[in-house]
């Protein structure tokens, strides 16, 4: 039928292919092309069902009320036990729980809001005509009753039931990101200032000998000491950690991660010294942290021709050569360098901590 036709005769246009048939004002279409009864405003439910879909829904939001406790109770519980759920091996095990609970709430609540409307609610459709912005009394003083009457078919007024266990469902809701604010913390303090190198080092030192060993981080000779005529060899560089903290036990991953540091060889006549720090390296090796100052990432790449340290993160390039100076990218500190010496086994080992905190500037120093 043409758009000609459809003018002269009066009638709508052509309806497309795969698109519902008109219905009727006041009618809701059904799958099948026919149409659906609807509830009209005021409508009465049948009773004995409401009453059970009236349940259900109140089961829901007290289901969301406990996980939304449970949430708050594992926060508080958990957090203030066994070093609290900040930990790289603690993370895991908080994320699971909190997410879970707080999932579970929003789920809970989210299903018996939708049995609420689907089952004790009237389906009333709306038709809104359109006119000018400006209204009169008697369209003010309708949408007063209609507004009245969509309370009255939401049933809040007439099921308490629904009605306090949605409030009682909602309040923790609106407490929990209070207590996300607490994950922002603890602030670390003075716990950033040192690393494990200084107790290494103390403890050594207590027992003894002038330093704590390094041991290889990663590969087949992974905790093993290293021997400076083991990596005599210009351009290479490795990972090393102190000697022991393996042992840590649960405090182990965390520890490694502030404590790592990369270790480079380089032609003796090359390295400019530090004033203070001129005996900090042993026949060209040179020990620096492999946290970079920007964000954190790991700098762990090197350049053997031109000697620089490179973080792949944000491309922040260090000058190895040069106690570790920034030439180039948004890092605004040298990385810390680690004091190197030679026990009387040959063995390299560190005779302090890093001179200051690793890591970015933002990160709380105390």
């Amino acid at each position: 039928m043409s758009d000609e036709t459809n003018e002269t005769t009066g009638a709508g246009p052509e309806r497309v292919i795969g698109t519902p048939p008109p219905v009727k004002s006041g009618a809701l279409p059904t799958p099948g092309g026919g149409e659906a009864e609807v509830f009209k405003p005021g409508a009465e439910l049948d009773e004995r069902k409401a009453k059970k879909a009236e349940r259900i829904v109140a089961l829901c939001f007290l289901l969301a009320f406990a996980a939304s406790v449970g949430f708050m109770v594992y926060f508080i519980g958990w957090s203030g036990r066994n070093g609290g759920m900040h930990g790289l091996e603690r993370a895991r095990e908080s994320n699971l729980w909190l997410g879970g609970l707080m999932t579970l709430s929003f789920l809970a609540m989210g299903v018996g809001v939708t049995l609420w409307m689907r089952r004790l609610m009237t389906s009333v459709p709306i038709e809104q005509a359109r006119y000018d912005m400006a209204t009169d009394d008697d369209v003010r003083s309708s949408l007063a009753a209609d507004i009245k009457q969509g309370a009255l078919d939401s049933g809040l007024g007439k099921r308490p039931l629904l009605r306090r266990t949605l409030l009682l469902a909602a309040a923790p809701l609106g407490l929990a990101p209070l207590f996300l604010l607490r994950d922002l913390g603890p602030l670390p303090e003075k716990r950033l200032r040192h690393t494990y190198w200084a107790k290494a080092v103390a403890k050594a030192k207590a027992a003894g000998k002038p330093g704590v060993r390094l041991v290889v981080d990663s590969g087949p000779e992974a905790s093993a000491p290293l021997k400076a005529a083991d990596f005599n060899t210009p351009g290479g560089m490795i990972t090393v950690l102190p000697e022991g903290i393996y042992d840590l036990g649960h405090d182990a991953l965390t520890q490694i991660a502030k404590a790592s540091t990369i270790l480079i060889n380089i032609e003796p006549d090359k390295i400019k010294p530090i004033k203070g720090q001129e005996n900090w390296t042993v026949n060209g090796i040179i020990a620096y942290s492999k946290i970079c100052t920007h964000v954190g990432c790991p700098a762990a790449l090197y350049e053997q021709t031109t000697h620089h340290i490179l973080c792949p993160c944000h491309q922040s390039t260090f000058d190895a050569t040069d106690g570790a100076k920034v030439i180039f990218g948004p890092a605004a500190r040298p990385l810390p360098q680690l004091p190197l010496a030679v026990d009387e086994e040959g063995y390299l080992i560190a005779t302090g901590d890093f001179p200051e905190p690793i890591g970015p500037s933002y990160w709380e120093r105390g």
